[in-house]
């Protein structure tokens, strides 16, 4: 590139350069903070598990004492703790003398770019220097030596499981090496593609990171003891009875059954915590580790709500999920009122009848009728309906759910008879015009409540006129005026009599039809 030979443009090229240059120095600095993020997140998350494991150890130990036969989880989690601890200084005096050999010095930075070493504040002076890692880790042979590291000390946290249950746990030990990424790289090596050419300031998060998954195989197998022993080290300091009837009712003759319990709960000063909730629905729990709940019976029937409760271990940090489903019976207060020499079935007409027997679940109610050719139909929410064929005596029997069998008598009879009529007189005086208007006789059921509606089948009309003889039809196709019947009735006039006998009509389950009542009519 050719220099410019203008002041200007040479000034404008210089500052291009000096701006390009801060650019990349701006990239670099938001990785290396990048980098730092990672490995800050990685020291909180150590802290954690120290926590954790700090307190596993006497617990197991002192659970352990109440079962003999366990005590080898007591005496085998302390060399959990040894073994963690004896890694995390291994890989924390690695990385010291990675920084005392980037040039790493006494210093007072205030931007974080610092390491902590015997105790003291030391500045990571050699943050992008490549060449003490891939001198030291690849060419020197430490990262072989902290790949084998790795592998013995995962088998040091393995040789603690039981024989059994030791394939079942090597998902659970995080301690490993992938050594299937970087046989699909260029490089030739576990150690060459994890540190060659890596800024030591990319390296501290990585070291960091094989402390971490120390700390968690350590808690792995802590946690893996605590369960053999019973698992959740969870403090509760309250008690109480508690009783749980097999049903929320008794009747007469029956046993009461409850089963008695001890209910343990947790107080406020306890780090242990209980939450309980219904149907997903949380509540409120109070001192006492009880909560209330309640619910609107709006429909009969059974009811099943499903209780949740989540215990927090604050040894283990896990919250423990325990469910049960319950159920409760919505009833009805009912009350009857029977007249006995009114229980009566109706031969041809659907009969409606409420059945309901107090303090007998519904599912478990039997309901059965004999005589009178009777068919019982429920129609849901402890209707029926009855249907019977002939006349007698019949009844309804009700038992099960400890309900002894339990007859109730009805009788079964037919329709009333009904009563004949012309519009809506049955006999009498009647105006000449409204008598012809007329168009037949209409079978009438007085009183009676039910869906049932009866058919004339035949009847005969006598006139009678002054000086005449009298003039006879019958009419036998049903109610209705007939062709001859209908040519005397046209023929009336005031002074006439008119005679309707013989009338015949038939109800529902009439095998044959009934006399009704005759009738007289003057014509005015």
């Amino acid at each position: 590139m050719s220099i410019p030979k203008q002041p200007r443009q040479l000034m404008i090229n210089i500052m291009y350069l000096v701006l390009t240059a801060l650019l990349a120095l701006n990239v670099s600095a938001e990785i290396f903070n990048a980098f730092k993020m990672v490995n800050n997140g990685l020291i909180q998350s150590n802290k954690s598990l120290d926590q954790s494991n700090e307190a596993l150890p006497a617990s197991i130990a002192e659970r352990a004492k109440a079962k003999p036969e366990f005590q080898k989880y007591a005496e085998r989690a302390p060399l959990a703790v040894q073994y963690g601890k004896e890694f995390t200084d291994y890989i924390t005096s690695m990385y010291d003398d990675l920084v005392d050999k980037s040039g790493n010095k006494n210093g007072s930075v205030d931007d974080g770019d610092f390491v902590i070493k015997n105790g003291e504040r030391k500045e990571l002076k050699g943050k992008k220097d490549k060449d003490v890692t891939t001198r030291n880790m690849v060419n020197g042979g430490k990262g072989l030596e902290l790949k084998n590291k790795i592998l013995e000390y995962r088998q040091k946290f393995l040789s603690l499981i039981d024989d059994s249950l030791r394939a079942g746990m090597e998902s659970e030990v995080p301690m490993n090496i992938d050594d299937e990424s970087w046989k699909h790289s260029t490089k030739k090596s576990w150690e060459e593609y994890t540190f060659k050419q890596m800024p030591l300031g990319a390296c501290q998060p990585i070291f960091t990171k094989f402390i971490n998954d120390a700390k968690a195989s350590e808690n792995a197998v802590l946690n893996h003891f605590s369960k053999k022993l019973g698992g959740s080290d969870v403090v509760l300091d309250k008690f109480t009875v508690i009783s749980s009837p097999k049903k929320n009712y008794v009747i007469k003759g029956e046993s009461f059954e409850t089963t008695i319990s001890l209910a343990a709960s947790t107080s406020k000063s306890t780090n242990t915590k209980v939450s309980l909730s219904v149907n997903g629905s949380a509540l409120t729990v109070n001192q006492d580790g009880e909560a209330a709940w309640k619910a609107s019976a709006g429909e009969v029937g059974i009811r099943k709500y499903t209780a949740v409760a989540n215990v927090f271990n604050p040894v283990t940090n896990k919250t423990e999920t325990y469910k049960k489903e319950f159920e409760f019976e919505v009833g009805e207060r009912s009350s009857s009122v029977s007249a006995t020499k009114m229980n009566v079935f109706y031969i041809g007409v659907d009969n409606p009848v409420s059945i309901s027997a107090s303090g007998v679940p519904s599912a478990q109610l039997k309901v059965a009728g004999a005589g009178a050719g009777m068919n019982l139909k429920p129609q849901g929410g402890g209707s029926y309906m009855v249907t019977v064929s002939q006349q007698g005596e019949c009844s309804i029997t009700l038992s099960g759910g400890g309900l002894p069998p339990t007859a109730y008598k009805f009788r079964a009879k037919r329709i009333p008879t009904p009563v004949p009529a012309l519009g809506d007189k049955k006999g009498g005086t009647m105006p000449n015009g409204t008598f012809k208007a007329q168009q037949g006789i209409i079978p009438t059921l007085e009183g009676f409540d039910f869906d049932a509606k009866c058919q004339i089948t035949n009847f005969r009309v006598v006139r009678i006129a002054p000086r005449q003889d009298p003039q006879i039809r019958v009419n036998d196709a049903g109610g209705r005026y007939g062709g001859e019947v209908r040519r005397i009735i046209d023929m009336a006039k005031p002074g006439d009599r008119f005679i309707f006998e013989d009338i015949r009509a038939r109800c529902p389950g009439d095998q044959a039809g009934r006399e009704l009542n005759d009738m007289t009519f003057l014509v005015k």
